[in-house]
């Protein structure tokens, strides 16, 4: 086959925070049905993923782990990396931002940055988000929070470089604007343009000193890289970027990258902060930038703190690696979010891979078998219907293509779906097993076995770049060579006379969607929710005019004994106490007589403002006050010291 020329495709490198859920494995799986269906067509892909490991947070989870940030992304990058393999994956190049050389060409392309003025010092003073490891302004937050994450954010104020973006703006509007196919799908454009780049565009922040856990700057070491640009340049210190000296081979043969492939959330960094430095590095920029939707579990966005949390190697499990492939393929719109559940994934399961598909192979080596001891013969038989399938099975592999060229991978899906159920009604139409009853329609017998093995060796080939277990697993049990390309537009190249398997194995077992649910609840069980304490009471009243410090410093409040305590006979709700307050002894009248015998009294610590002016109740002279809390019913209960406290000790 003719080489059509490079194609460099990138993933985001995945965040080493923790394992990887079903909704970010998507990426992955996503940029790998690309890059197969790019070989497929003839091209030399290079297809690069990895893990992004530096950042506050990471330090934060190592601490809380009682391990080092190293070891902490030695585990998760691990982790991620089984998962990628897992799924089938068939990246060239899995990078980690702690890989050496990568951490050599940073610091390099920071020095080269700053000596050329792009990069200056100065402060940062603004709210932070340790999750997103961004910095915001109050007109920015969304509902007071985040307005990437939603999550709190703190201010935070420190020394800092930063890159000045507002030079190179002007410059990467005009580019945009030459350049549609840039940025993908074109609503991700118009956010990008209307929301950042024409407003104005802020200097970034591109080091840290509250944290170590990064690429060091090396000519003021107690500043660490930022984390975007540190991750950002992974994309071309992956493929032998030198800054300051001569670039690989690989990297002159494939930067520009043809393709990042990344979630909606980061569009922001790779078609604005990325461009940028690129211009600032005088390197040409990204052919496409494709901001994918996201994947969602049922309720909504996937978070362990929701508990909705699916995982990959979980899924695989359950349904096998090309179930869960074609599921997060097939089941993600080119725009909007998809949902994924586990009633939805069993309902596909049956349908569209257990009958449309797996039941079409099954029914067709079945019949070959029972017909005509499995050879597969082409006696060109042929009616009108056959010439119709024809024209299906070669226009499939431009459909495909078409929507591929656009990066509608569900579409493209969908297309070679279509060929595997007109197959199926090509079994209705033809009828096998009526005309296996007559003798002379024997040869036109073996011509609708052959259409239906080669039509299947067909879909099969251009099933290759979704579901490549399952391609393989097909044409073995048809005896049928990989196609090219090129051959997916010609009907009959399967080999007349192949045998095709005796025993067909079962592609897609059907589930009941029961037995799925029953075994999820066995391995999670639901976690019984603790009952909620009842609520203690709370009263609001009406606030009393603000007072200043020097106010609150004019009153004197100390811990007091009460030593004798009796009723005011001329009262029936004032009791008079006598208190010992260090070594003086104080006469104190309270309304407590309603809550409080005067033996109750006796004995008990309380808090006492001392510096009242005295004062005659019911005749009777008080020389300070004792405290009380009151609740809605008017029920008083005295203010005591958490802890026994000596009879003068000041409450400050």
């Amino acid at each position: 086959m003719e080489n059509k020329g490079k194609y460099y495709i990138t993933t985001a490198i995945a965040y080493t925070s923790g394992k990887p859920h079903i909704g970010n494995t998507y990426e992955i799986v996503l940029a790998d049905s690309i890059a197969r269906f790019k070989r497929l067509q003839g091209y030399d892909v290079f297809f690069q993923t990895g893990t992004d490991e530096h950042g506050q947070k990471i330090e934060l989870k190592a601490q809380e782990a009682g391990i080092t940030p190293k070891e902490f992304v030695d585990n998760v990058s691990g982790e991620i990396h089984r998962i990628w393999d897992l799924m089938n994956t068939s990246y060239d190049k899995f990078i980690r931002t702690t890989d050496e050389d990568h951490e050599k060409q940073v610091k390099k392309i920071f020095k080269k940055l700053y000596d050329q003025g792009d990069i200056y010092k100065s402060s940062y003073e603004g709210l932070y988000c340790t999750p997103c490891e961004s910095f915001w302004t109050e007109s920015q937050l969304v509902d007071g929070k985040c307005p990437d994450c939603g999550r709190e954010v703190k201010p935070a104020k420190e020394e800092a470089y930063f890159f000045r973006m507002s030079k190179y703006a002007d410059r990467l509007i005009a580019y945009i604007n030459e350049h549609p196919e840039f940025i993908q799908p074109v609503s991700r454009k118009n956010e990008m343009m209307n929301n950042f780049l024409l407003p104005g565009l802020q200097d970034l922040c591109v080091s840290r000193t509250s944290f170590k856990w990064g690429i060091p700057v090396d000519f003021d070491p107690k500043h660490v890289v930022y984390v975007w640009l540190d991750a950002l340049t992974n994309y071309i210190t992956g493929i032998g970027y030198e800054c300051d000296g001569e670039s690989s081979d690989l990297f002159k043969k494939n930067w520009p990258a043809d393709l990042h492939l990344i979630g909606k959330d980061i569009i922001r960094f790779h078609t604005i902060y990325w461009p940028i430095f690129l211009m600032a590095l005088d390197l040409p920029l990204p052919k496409q930038v494709f901001g994918h939707p996201w994947l969602l579990q049922g309720d909504g966005k996937m978070s362990k703190s929701k508990g909705n949390v699916l995982y990959a190697d979980e899924l695989v499990d359950f349904f096998g690696v090309d179930a869960v492939r074609y599921f997060v393929l097939h089941e993600m719109p080119f725009e909007n979010d998809g949902v994924i559940t586990w009633e939805l994934m069993v309902e596909r399961m049956n349908s569209e891979l257990a009958n449309t598909l797996g039941n079409l192979v099954n029914r067709t080596i079945s019949m070959s078998n029972k017909y005509f001891d499995g050879v597969v013969t082409n006696t060109n038989v042929c009616e009108s219907v056959d010439e119709e399938l024809k024209a299906v099975a070669t226009a499939t592999i431009d459909k495909v293509e078409a929507k591929m060229k656009d990066l509608r991978v569900a579409d493209a899906m969908t297309e070679i779906f279509a060929l595997f159920k007109r197959l199926n009604k090509y079994i209705d139409e033809t009828m096998p097993w009526a005309l296996a009853k007559e003798e002379d329609k024997k040869d036109r017998l073996a011509t609708v076995m052959y259409n239906l093995v080669e039509g299947i060796s067909m879909g099969a080939a251009m099933l290759e770049p979704f579901m490549p277990e399952t391609t393989d697993r097909i044409l073995k049990q048809l005896n049928a060579k990989k196609r090219d390309f090129d051959t997916l537009h010609t009907f009959g190249l399967y080999e007349s006379g192949t045998k095709v398997t005796d025993a067909p194995e079962i592609l897609f077992a059907r589930l009941k969607v029961e037995d799925v649910l029953k075994k999820v609840e066995e391995l999670h069980p639901p976690v019984k929710e603790e009952e909620e304490a009842p609520q203690e009471p709370v009263i609001d009243i009406e606030p009393k005019e603000e007072i200043t410090f020097d106010d609150f410093e004019k009153l004197q409040f100390q811990v007091g004994e009460i030593i004798k305590c009796e009723k005011v006979p001329k009262s029936k709700k004032l009791l008079c106490s006598q208190v010992r307050i260090g070594s003086q002894v104080r006469q104190i009248v309270s309304g407590i007589a309603k809550h409080y015998k005067p033996e109750e009294m006796v004995g008990k610590k309380v808090m006492v403002l001392v510096n009242l002016k005295p004062a005659k109740l019911a005749g009777v002279l008080s020389e300070g006050m004792i405290l009380c809390a009151e609740d809605a019913e008017g029920n008083l209960a005295l203010v005591k010291p958490e802890k026994d406290m000596p009879a003068g000790a000041e409450i400050c």
